[in-house]
């Protein structure tokens, strides 16, 4: 079986080499001669410590370590190999940090140094640093549960749908004849009270309760249904100022509403 003829595939420059970069539209192959990087230009920004005690509580926590019984010498070490990183990469120390190192390396030489009977007295040397732990253990969740939470413009966004050609007409509400009974019963059992009050006079004719009606209430606005009546005239008052009420209603001369169940009923003069 005879050899078959291998013909060798040429690539074009385009297609083995791509740009590293395109500045101002043109796609740049080779790095210029004369390009001067600074050593700072690069900065790498990781996630960093709020602080010495998010620190202390990051090294506390990764190893499952006790809060309540924290091996100083142990974290004191570790918390000083962060700071020599710090100091390597040329990070800005703020003084807390190595205020918390003077702290720690005080506790660590208290608890290696032998206890007299005023230091026992005294109690755990670490109960302050726990305590602050704790402290900022807590404020630190609370702040992490208030992030959870949905935010407006940035979980949530609101929006306003606008519809143009949409008319809404609200009529005066139906008063149903229970509520206004119900209401006049208030009013009865309040003038039940002033029976003892009543003085003996002329009564008043329905027709006549009618005018003073209408002299009272107007078409611009409305009144309240129980500001009709009179409580000081007893119950013949008020049974004549409702026999009046009713009168106007069937005559079209006065209009009632009423804007949710059992609310309180308005009345003003007809349009």
């Amino acid at each position: 079986m005879p050899d078959k003829e291998i013909t060798p595939v040429t690539t074009t420059r385009s297609q083995a080499e791509m740009p590293f970069a395109i500045v101002q539209g043109e796609p740049m192959s080779e790095m210029p001669s004369d390009l001067y990087i600074p050593p700072d230009a690069l900065e790498i920004f990781l996630e960093a410590f709020e602080g010495p005690l998010d620190l202390l509580l990051y090294l506390i926590k990764r190893q499952n370590i006790d809060i309540l019984d924290i091996p100083i010498a142990q974290i004191t070490a570790q918390y000083m190999q962060y700071i020599e990183l710090m100091e390597v990469l040329q990070l800005e120390l703020a003084g807390d940090y190595l205020v918390m190192a003077a702290m720690l390396a005080e506790i660590k030489s208290r608890m290696l140094l032998p206890r007299s009977d005023y230091e026992e007295e005294e109690g755990d040397p670490r109960a302050e640093l726990i305590r602050r732990l704790q402290e900022y253990e807590r404020y630190k969740q609370a702040a992490d549960d208030l992030d959870s939470l949905p935010r407006y413009e940035r979980d949530i966004f609101g929006t306003i749908v606008e519809f143009p050609d949409r008319s809404i007409n609200h009529g005066p509400p139906n008063v149903s004849l229970d509520a206004l009974l119900k209401v006049f019963a208030e009013v009865l059992s309040r003038a039940e009270m002033f029976s003892h009050h009543h003085i003996t006079r002329e009564p008043l004719s329905v027709r006549e309760r009618m005018s003073i009606i209408l002299e009272r209430v107007s078409a611009d606005e409305f009144i309240e249904f129980t500001s009709l009546f009179s409580v000081e005239e007893g119950r013949a008052g008020v049974i004549v100022s409702l026999l009046a009420i009713l009168e106007l209603l069937k005559d079209a001369l006065i209009e009632m509403v009423q804007n949710e169940l059992y609310g309180p009923i308005y009345v003003k003069a007809a349009a």
